[in-house]
């Protein structure tokens, strides 16, 4: 199992170049330490050292009767580091300038380098124009999330993604401090159009939660509350032990290109890929075995003269796991949208027919669908689905409005029954949803916001928390509904649900309107050098908590993927927020200890298996992950 190793200490050598080093010693699953990408489990022996701190930069410099300059004074005077060699044993820091200066510069032409433009006003007042960073004559860099800039207030220094990895050491403390403002600043303003004060901060967040704005005056009560109650529990999980690590199974090569995960908590997952359904076991250890395949192409995927001409984006899995609703694009143009479904039964591969989304007689589009329940697809004689459009929330049954299920011999048209939800006029831009154990709905949207909603409604949302300024682009729930999971391109935003009412009672944002006491998030990023090394254009897709659908159980971890990574944080660790990872940070707070396992191709999925294949020598459930060729199955072990 592969994690990113520490890199982030800078050392110096006498040719002035900052070596990583590594010290003796086995790193652990829940220890702090970043972990440069292995290739398998198997490189999970190699010693690694972690490279000592700048301030020893500071001693060996002046060992070497090294003298700042003067201008070292100006408090807009940094030491700049590059990151050069990537993910191989001769990666090392190297010092970029031993003195330069940063700016921070309103302008139109990021990737620009225009010297003279040094001023803090745009070119044109009529372009459109964004703060950005200039360091010296080689960053120029807008200010955004993209940067995954990170702060380490101990040693005034800050990392940074600019068509490269960069550090900044600043000379004193109060030139650190300035920066990190100027820098939450102007990314305020670059977000949300606003210069960034008291006034604009309310209106973006809302008196409820200034604390998402102003992380050290939030409520974190709540994060520690849930953790004494979990560990508490005389009914709780085992909890997570202290030498963990992943142990690659197996890996298979799989039967056309997959392009997604449908695991199964029975007997059967399935595997949906561009040329048809492959059904595979599961196992203690994982998914493995060739079994049934449904090919598209050899006219199973049909219902009467209808054929889907694209591989389906979705598969949800049904009535005790033997039937499979699949779903497919409208067309290119439309990717993310579609007037209807297939409806398989996995004991025979054929489909069964083709159900039409329709309400007051107009055909309408769905962007998504998902399980009434966390439990449901359990469910033998499951009838009913949840759907999600831009402005749509509702609830599909396959029976008629009578409750009597269609007979689709004899229907010329089957369309599915919207027997619950509401069509919002505009601008709500839902893009993902998700359902807790009881069918509560939490939604994502387009600005950000994320959205609960009882199970007994869909008009109206009992808490909306607000946007960071990053589009959900999908959004995952605990059973229990006191944790929900979201993503985006450059971060995972984890928020806790919990409140105390006027009664004193402990309850969910899905069964009342949380107040003013309302926790700040966490988020969960990547270094800036696996950002990096993940690739410009790789964006966290589909984090999701490990798989629990029994009261009382809690899950233990989380996964997301990103480019050839499939990424993976302790819970527990997570929700701990005296964890040493949160020391020394400024803003919310960022969990980066993770663990990495790397694929030779982009990686399709990350999915953990259902908690009963957790078996009781181990904390977990095996991890799947999915390339386009291969599925493969990992299992999380006790090291010794």
């Amino acid at each position: 199992m592969g994690g990113s190793h520490s890199r982030e200490d800078l050392e110096i050598s006498d040719s002035d170049e900052y070596e990583s080093e590594q010290e003796e010693g086995e790193d652990k699953y829940e220890d702090c330490k970043e972990e440069t990408p292995d290739r398998s489990s198997s490189s999970s022996n190699r010693r690694s050292r972690t490279p000592s701190s700048l301030d020893e930069v500071e001693a060996k410099l002046r060992a070497l009767k090294l003298k700042y300059p003067s201008a070292a004074q100006n408090p807009h005077a940094v030491k700049l580091y590059l990151y050069v060699g990537g993910n191989t044993p001769k990666a090392k820091w190297v010092t970029s300038e031993k003195l330069t200066y940063y700016l921070f510069i309103k302008t139109s032409r990021i990737n620009g380098h225009d010297e003279e433009e040094d001023d803090d006003e745009s070119e044109n007042e009529n372009e459109e124009s964004w703060w950005a960073l200039k360091v010296g004559s080689k960053i120029r860099v807008k200010v955004s999330l993209e940067t995954q800039l990170k702060t380490f207030k101990d040693q005034r220094r800050v990392d940074f993604v600019a068509q490269g990895v960069w550090a900044m050491k600043f000379f004193r403390d109060e030139d650190y401090k300035v920066f990190v403002g100027k820098f939450q600043d102007c990314l305020f303003e670059n977000t949300y159009g606003f210069e960034s004060n008291e006034a604009n901060k309310m209106k973006v967040y809302g008196k409820d939660f200034i604390g998402w704005a102003k992380p050290e005056e939030a409520d974190d009560s709540m994060w520690e509350d849930a953790d004494d109650t979990l560990l508490k529990s005389p009914q709780s999980v085992t909890p997570i032990r202290a030498n963990q690590d992943l142990t690659e199974e197996f890996e298979e090569a799989a039967k056309g290109g997959i392009q997604s995960l449908a695991l199964g908590a029975l007997d059967n997952s399935f595997l949906v890929g561009d040329s048809g359904i492959q059904v595979v076991k599961n196992f203690s250890d994982g998914i493995r075995g060739k079994g049934v395949f449904v090919d598209f192409s050899g006219g199973n995927y049909r219902s009467g003269s209808n054929v889907v001409h694209s591989t389906p984006k979705k598969a949800l899995l049904m009535r005790a796991e033997t039937n499979m609703l699949l779903m497919s694009p409208v067309s290119e143009a439309k990717p993310h949208h579609t007037t209807g479904l297939h409806q398989l039964d996995i004991e025979t591969g054929k489909i069964v027919t083709q159900w039409k989304f329709e309400k007051d007689g107009t055909d309408i589009t769905m962007r998504d669908i998902t399980n009434d329940s966390k439990g449901a697809q359990l469910d033998p004689s499951g009838s009913t689905f949840l759907g999600l459009d831009d402005n749509r929330l509702c609830r599909w049954d396959m029976r008629d409005k009578n409750g009597i299920v269609q007979n689709l011999v004899n229907s010329n048209g089957p369309v599915l029954n919207w027997t619950q939800g509401h069509q919002f006029s505009r601008g709500t831009n839902f893009q993902c949803f998700a359902s807790t154990g009881d069918g509560s709905i939490v939604v994502g949207s387009l600005d950000g916001k994320i959205r609960l909603y009882s199970s007994g409604s869909m008009r109206q949302a009992k808490t909306a928390f607000p946007g960071l300024g990053s589009p959900i682009t999908h959004v995952d729930v605990t059973y229990d509904g006191k944790w929900i999971l979201g993503t985006t391109d450059t971060y995972l935003i984890l928020i806790c649900t919990l409140f105390t009412d006027k009664n004193g009672m402990t309850k969910t944002g899905f069964n009342g309107r949380m107040g003013n006491r309302i926790a700040a998030p966490r988020l969960l990023k990547l270094t800036p050098l696996d950002s990096h090394l993940a690739g410009v254009h790789s964006k966290f897709r589909s984090a999701q908590f490990s798989w629990v659908t029994e009261h009382g159980k809690q899950e233990r971890h989380l996964v997301a993927t990103v480019g050839k990574f499939s990424v993976i944080w302790n819970f527990q660790q997570v929700k701990n927020g005296s964890h040493e990872c949160y020391r020394n940070q400024e803003g919310l707070k960022s969990c980066y200890c993770y663990r990495i396992v790397l694929k030779d191709d982009s990686i399709v999925d990350s999915r953990f298996m259902h908690d009963k294949f957790a078996v009781s020598d181990l904390p977990e459930a095996p991890l799947v992950i999915a390339t386009p060729m291969k599925v493969s199955s990992f299992s999380i072990s006790n090291r010794q």
